[in-house]
């Protein structure tokens, strides 16, 4: 039986020279990491996690250090203010079994407190971190610690194999709070983020089995989806957003026939508006499963008429994908984007879609996220040969079985056009397979 403590108790239990593995996002145990935040005697503590989610001095302190496998905002406040983090490239995939190569003495979570049973829900995250947990929970050497609060949904797993909860009596020890789960507003759509839905829908038939993310371009993807004529949906996606409750809200959704995991929306977790933590409380058309499965490519392609739809920050004529770095700075992190564009291109009936802005601002210029080639330093997220189709607010290019030639010119025709005939005249220059570097 675990042992309750105070945040600040339990915080007391981690040694000066310790390390810690902690859930993405909205797995993270607000109270537990505040308390560790307000001591000052770290010495060596070493966290592993990803996407920040909760505000807590921990890791402006001297003596931690941070190792990230995906950046958010306050990633990338902390290393801009000098904070020791640093960036382990990663897909969400690999994240379980590189937690369990790191193995942690101390595990961490939040969850919901435990039902007549026992059983505590893991609420909004399932990711890479379950098997760790139960293996730290099973160890005398090692610590468990869960922070359990009535504010977060009680979610479900799929059957006894994957129940996405765990047991008081696996814990070390038990955290009680009131905390609340971060909501995670959505940004006001363009003109340009509705132009490129509308062209992203035109690839999104009937039946299909969705992947997508967060954002106002998914958003408005799925506003359309929503009031369109076309539904019997299936989802699979490795994080549930508002977008997706709308579509479950409008009957959309079925899961009729998807291949794998019929009945139930899959995803490993989720993030979105208080209105969507509400919806997910004992929703059981909602599966929770771990990331080493729903990120997996061959389950991925499994899905009838599998559709997944990604953003990017920029690409290339050979339809290189940057999607993660900005000018070489870490901006976010490879995600299970690179999953589902590889699992998506295993069955010539699955569509994959990268959708960005043809166009962003910087200093007062303007500047094309279609560019002729990527220079020095610039970090591939996606390679070429698993791009499928580029959409921005100028249309679709459908790259797949095209030469480089021929992709220069699709991109072209969807990039602004202040920046087409650069384009163009590399993608002359790149005919018969040269380079279109001048």
């Amino acid at each position: 039986m675990a042992e309750e403590l105070t945040a600040e108790e339990a915080a007391a239990r981690l040694r000066t020279a310790d390390t810690l593995g902690i859930p993405l996002g909205p797995g993270q145990p607000p109270a537990f990491l505040r308390a560790l935040g307000e001591r000052d005697d770290w010495t060596g503590l070493r966290v592993f996690g990803a996407l920040l989610a909760v505000g807590t001095d921990l890791f402006s302190k001297t003596g931690v250090h941070y190792l990230s496998g995906f950046y958010g905002p306050l990633e990338r406040a902390l290393r801009d203010a000098g904070a020791d983090i640093e960036f382990m490239p990663a897909d969400f995939r690999r994240f379980a079994p590189l937690i369990e190569r790191q193995a942690p003495r101390v595990m961490t979570t939040v969850a919901t407190p435990p039902d007549a049973d026992g059983w505590c829900s893991l609420s909004l995250h399932a990711g890479g971190t379950i098997d760790e947990m139960h293996r730290a929970g099973a160890d005398p050497d090692r610590v468990l610690v869960v922070e359990v609060s009535d504010a977060y949904p009680r979610t479900f797993g799929f059957g006894e194999q994957h129940r996405h909860a765990l047991h008081v009596d696996e814990m070390d020890i038990l955290v009680r709070s009131n905390d609340s789960p971060v909501s995670l507003p959505g940004p006001p759509p363009t003109d340009a983020d509705a132009a490129i839905a509308r062209h992203a829908v035109e690839f999104i038939r009937s039946g299909a089995t969705l992947q997508t993310g967060i954002g106002s371009i998914p958003s408005q993807i799925a506003t359309l989806l929503a009031e369109g004529a076309g539904g019997d949906y299936g989802l699979h996606s490795e994080m549930f957003t508002d977008g997706c409750m709308q579509l479950h809200r409008a009957g959309k959704i079925t899961n009729a026939a998807k291949g794998q995991y019929d009945g139930v929306s899959v995803t490993t977790f989720a993030f979105g508006s208080a209105d969507l933590y509400a919806w997910l409380d004992n929703n059981e058309s909602v599966a929770f499963l771990p990331v080493e499965i729903v990120n997996s490519p061959d389950v991925i392609a499994a899905n009838r008429e599998m559709v997944s739809i990604n953003g990017a920050l920029a690409v290339d004529i050979q339809g290189q994908v940057v999607a993660d770095t900005i000018a070489g700075d870490q901006f976010s992190g490879i995600g299970g984007a690179e999953d589902f564009v590889a699992g998506a291109g295993l069955d010539l009936s699955d569509r994959s879609l990268i959708c960005l802005r043809s166009t962003f601002e910087k200093d007062g210029e303007l500047h094309s996220r279609i560019v002729p080639w990527f220079g020095p330093g610039a970090v591939i997220t996606t390679p070429r040969h698993h791009v499928d189709v580029v959409v921005t607010e100028y249309g679709a290019a459908e790259l797949e079985g095209r030469t480089v030639q021929e992709r220069g010119h699709a991109l072209a025709a969807i990039a602004h056009p202040l920046f087409r005939d650069d384009l163009l005249a590399a993608a002359e220059r790149a005919a018969k397979g040269r380079s279109p570097v001048v």
